[in-house]
């Protein structure tokens, strides 16, 4: 009788292991620098083949339980570019300004974006953006242009009042995600009211590496990668001495 229960609860103990092995994630694992630039390469890439355009250029992931939407292209098929950083842009045909204007990295700039932020990690030996997070949403918001951001550029007075408050020395990359600053000068800018309806010019897909990755930050994300999806309606030259 003794033999059977021990023979019951160790088969009990094996069916727990196995249960917990096949339940871990990798992105329960701490990664080396190395390993997380490489699960936020491989991510990209597989969200670039499950997602597409809309007729907006907003972008939706493909539904295999509907036909409606086979027709479109994935993202992957559109010419895109992948920059030293890891930063990847797609440059939407036919939803650009023309000519436009250049964004300059101290602009004041007005974006209309559905953004998203994830962490990449592995399930069952896929890698892909995980833990979805909106980090800014103008469409289901107030459907208003985001002016004037500190992730694009902070305002050296609002960089000061922080470091004051709270005793600290952190610098511009504090607030500023600097793939963001690096896709944008493959765009140019509209000259658009608020009221204008919008027409997504594409995405920058920014690699943990080229946000935050590590390091300190206002928005307090770790390892994250970033998905812009937007379209600039106006630029203006920032005023520096007063950074108006």
């Amino acid at each position: 009788m003794k033999k059977i229960l021990l023979g019951i609860v160790l088969s009990v103990v094996v069916l727990q292991g196995c249960k917990k092995d096949d339940d871990v994630v990798d992105d329960t694992v701490v990664l080396t620098v190395d390993e997380q630039n490489t699960y936020d390469d491989a991510a990209a890439v597989k969200y670039m083949d499950e997602h597409y355009f809309d007729s907006k250029g907003l972008i939706v992931a493909f539904d295999d339980t509907v036909t409606t939407d086979d027709a479109y292209p994935k993202l992957s098929s559109y010419p895109h570019e992948k920059l030293p950083s890891g930063v990847i842009y797609i440059v939407r045909t036919g939803a650009q300004p023309d000519p436009g204007k250049v964004i300059n990295p101290t602009d004041v700039i007005s974006i209309f974006q559905v953004t998203k932020s994830y962490v990449s990690g592995k399930t069952n030996d896929v890698i892909s953006f995980q833990n979805e997070s909106t980090f800014n949403n103008n469409v289901a918001g107030t459907g208003i242009p985001t002016y004037d951001p500190a992730y694009f550029y902070v305002k050296s007075s609002v960089l000061k009042n922080y470091n004051t408050t709270y005793n600290t020395t952190y610098g511009r990359n504090f607030y500023e995600i600097e793939g963001l600053q690096e896709g944008l000068k493959y765009f140019k800018a509209f000259d658009l009211d608020n009221s204008a309806d919008y027409n997504m010019q594409g995405v920058i897909i920014v690699p943990s590496r080229a946000a935050f990755a590590r390091d300190a930050n206002i928005y307090a994300y770790t390892n994250r990668s970033f998905v812009f999806n937007f379209q600039i309606y106006r630029t203006k030259t920032r005023v520096i001495p007063g950074e108006d």
